[in-house]
């Protein structure tokens, strides 16, 4: 019998985010919102508002337009843009910064903005390429002496023979593709092909039934059917890329050759770089080997960005090429960055008038309760009935954020004292440790005179 033993005391990394326990939206088939579903809490109107946004990303009809959350901190702006990329998949490029990421004293801000932007555009390439596709049924490595070393045997060439249910072949294969069976580990009953082309080798799994194939009882590996057809065929390839990875692609070629031509290395790209990636991605569609993939930049704390900033953001939501922009701000009536000039969201005008607005409006005591029991769930933290509702109390009088912070710091001070179980004596001792906004702002007047100025 195989022996197996389990070994205990190792866990793996896992890092809890402020916004890790958020799934989705939480609509329905006819999109409204229900009241607690996929980590959200209320927010009815806004969460249906971002639904309608999804939906319109999804077919393509929101060019030129952009998104902005408003409301007071705490109220879930940046959790329904998390949502947002949730329901739109992993292939949907999503990029988020915040405002204060954009000022930098190496590259100008224009810079790192039209960086993101192309960041949140994907490309996604298809290609039909010559492959050989089959199973392993035998390699054979021929090595033979290190030129510099002679009691050491290198790998010069291989000898693979592939199958399918319809087909079998027999290669010869070069020193650098040998390579790559041998680093990927590629044996009998591996499902693999291999690009004609550039050589490329890509494993897609294991295939039982062949002949002298080694098979186990545990296996980390994919098992998959014995594919059909021949083995020499074309296959569609498909690659998904954002225009700011062609972006740098092509500018690392025209690097290279300004190092060699002796000038110095352009530490932004230039405009005529990205203006022939352009060009040639829309070659590509118009060859209908590629299309575009409109994703999602999500800047946060909007009103950080100053009127140069603002003015770039409006002509690129007016570009053939624009990903979906999505604000968040916490502003009322502020100055605009740059200006003397006082305006909604401390955002011109202009720029608002292009925008899409979602309020979202501060959340109820039942609604802070179902928060905190949804990030006690997440942190695997267990609270008794008492301490749940001291929590909605500090929430409500308090914030949301801070009562949501107290839950950690009293988990520790329970587990100090042997209990898995979080009580109200727990909290309120945390409390009185680490204090809220308006205690702060009380201890400051109390022990004014006594603070540096």
């Amino acid at each position: 019998m195989a022996e197996i033993r389990e070994v205990t005391g190792s866990s793996l990394f896992r890092r809890i985010g402020a916004h890790s326990h958020i799934r989705g939206l939480g609509l329905d088939e006819k999109g409204r919102a229900k009241p607690v579903a996929d980590g959200l809490v209320g927010q009815i109107e806004a969460r249906e508002a971002a639904g309608i946004v999804v939906q319109m990303i999804r077919e393509g009809r929101i060019a030129g337009r952009g998104i902005l959350f408003v409301g007071p901190p705490g109220t879930g702006k940046t959790a329904l843009a998390v949502a947002i990329a949730r329901e739109l998949g992993e292939d949907t490029p999503f990029v988020a910064l915040s405002a204060s990421e954009v000022y930098s004293s190496e590259v100008s801000k224009t810079e790192v903005l039209m960086q993101a932007l192309r960041k949140s555009i994907g490309v996604r390439i298809r290609e039909k390429r010559l492959v050989y596709e089959g199973v392993v049924q035998e390699l054979k490595i021929r090595r033979v002496r290190h030129p510099f070393n002679p009691y050491v045997l290198v790998p010069r060439e291989a000898r693979i023979t592939l199958v399918t249910k319809d087909d079998q072949l027999t290669l010869n294969v070069g020193e650098e593709i040998t390579m790559q069976l041998m680093q990927m580990g590629v044996k009998r009953g591996d499902y693999i092909w291999i690009d004609a082309e550039t050589g490329r080798v890509h494993r897609v799994g294991r295939v039982k039934g062949i002949e002298k194939a080694r098979y186990y009882d545990i296996e980390a590996t994919r098992y998959v059917e014995m594919p059909e057809g021949p083995i020499k065929k074309e296959k569609e390839i498909v690659h998904v890329l954002t225009l700011h990875d062609l972006d740098m692609y092509y500018a690392a070629q025209r690097t290279a050759i300004s190092v060699l031509l002796g000038f110095a290395a352009e530490k932004e790209i230039p405009p005529e770089v990205r203006k022939d990636v352009d060009n040639q991605v829309k070659k590509w569609i118009d060859e209908k080997r590629a299309e575009i993939i409109p994703g999602v930049l999500f800047i946060d704390d909007a009103h950080m960005l100053d009127i140069e900033a603002f003015s770039f953001l409006a002509r690129a939501m007016e570009s053939d090429l624009a990903p979906i922009i999505i604000l968040a701000t916490n502003r009322g009536i502020a100055r605009i960055r740059g200006t003397d000039i006082e305006s909604p969201h401390g955002m011109p005008l202009d720029l608002l008038d292009r925008l899409l607005i979602i309020p979202t409006r501060p959340y109820s005591p039942d609604e802070i309760r179902e928060i905190i029991k949804i990030r006690a769930d997440e942190e695997e933290i267990v609270l008794s009935d008492e301490a749940l509702e001291e929590l909605v109390k500090i929430g409500s009088e308090t914030s949301l954020r801070y009562a949501v912070q107290l839950l950690e710091p009293a988990r520790i001070i329970a587990s100090s004292e042997g209990r898995d179980t979080i009580t109200v004596k727990d909290v309120e001792r945390a409390r009185k440790l680490f204090i809220d906004l308006n205690a702060s702002v009380k201890y400051l007047r109390e022990f004014e005179e006594k603070f540096l100025k």
